[in-house]
């Protein structure tokens, strides 16, 4: 892998972010990064409410400018970790649209990289978020979601194990593959093919999906079970040990179909504090 593009939102910056995009940029011996908006349509107060208050000109620029203090402290603690890291790093404060502009960066990224929890806006809401929701539709290259980190100090674990979700669709198998390909330093991990099937235990193309993950994980172990693939999968999850990593297809059904049903990564995200590699094809 040679660039990964992790998203920031100055305002609230994200130490899960600067966590995995440094570990992961180390690893793979990539060029990291760091994308911080600086989007005129958010700030980190309520404009309307204030304007609605009657708040004077002279109030609004020094909030205006304590932001834009804010968004150039948080894009020096980037550069100061990675100068730390010892990593190839650079920085982008371009005046855009955030959710445009990380469309944009995923186009000639190989891995983008974002907190669970961003929004870009003043309203803090639960995982998935919608700036999540539109960045996972329409994102161009796969995703590596984090958990929000709430300890203070922060505290993290390394990735130190693998779970493959299989469930015999093309987007299944397209994730394990962009895994395989984009993050190779973790393919020794210990890792599990998870298989839940609503009708039957059984594996979906068993020869053929078993000759493929041997090809790219020789030692990978197999769970497959019936049930409720979102109640099994994050059941089974749950019993994970801190250091897990989800990997999976997502969001290759249209709009209208995700009113209905949820994606498995919606799924994950509301209940779990697991990274989720996200890759689907087109």
């Amino acid at each position: 892998m040679q660039k990964i593009a992790a998203i920031f939102d100055g305002l609230r910056f994200s130490e899960s972010t600067l966590h995995y995009s440094i570990l992961i940029a180390k690893q793979q011996n990539a060029h990291l990064t760091g994308v911080f908006p600086q989007d005129i349509t958010y700030n980190s107060f309520n404009l309307y409410q204030l304007l609605k208050a009657g708040t004077d000109q002279a109030t609004l620029a020094q909030l205006e400018a304590d932001d834009s203090e804010k968004r150039e402290n948080a894009a020096g603690a980037f550069e100061a970790a990675c100068q730390k890291a010892g990593i190839a790093y650079s920085v982008h404060r371009h005046r855009n649209i955030s959710l445009q502009e990380a469309l944009e960066q995923s186009i000639y990224a190989d891995l983008l990289i974002v907190d669970a929890r961003e929004t870009f806006v003043h309203d803090v809401t639960k995982p998935p978020t919608r700036f999540i929701r539109d960045l996972l539709t329409d994102v161009q290259c796969p995703v590596l979601i984090v958990p929000t980190q709430v300890l203070v100090p922060p505290v993290f674990s390394d990735i130190d194990r693998v779970v493959l979700l299989y469930d015999g669709e093309p987007s299944s198998v397209y994730a394990i593959k962009m895994y395989s390909y984009l993050l190779p330093s973790l393919q020794a991990l210990p890792t599990t093919v998870l298989s839940v099937n609503r009708e039957g235990n059984y594996l979906e193309n068993k020869g053929l999906v078993k000759d493929f993950i041997k090809r790219h994980f020789p030692n990978a172990g197999y769970e497959v079970m019936e049930g409720v693939p979102e109640e099994e999968i994050v059941s089974y999850m749950f019993g994970q040990t801190a250091g897990a990593i989800a990997v999976l297809g997502a969001y290759r059904r249209s709009t209208v179909s995700r009113w209905f049903r949820e994606s498995m990564a919606d799924v994950l995200m509301q209940t779990l504090s697991f990274p989720l590699f996200i890759a689907h094809n087109k």
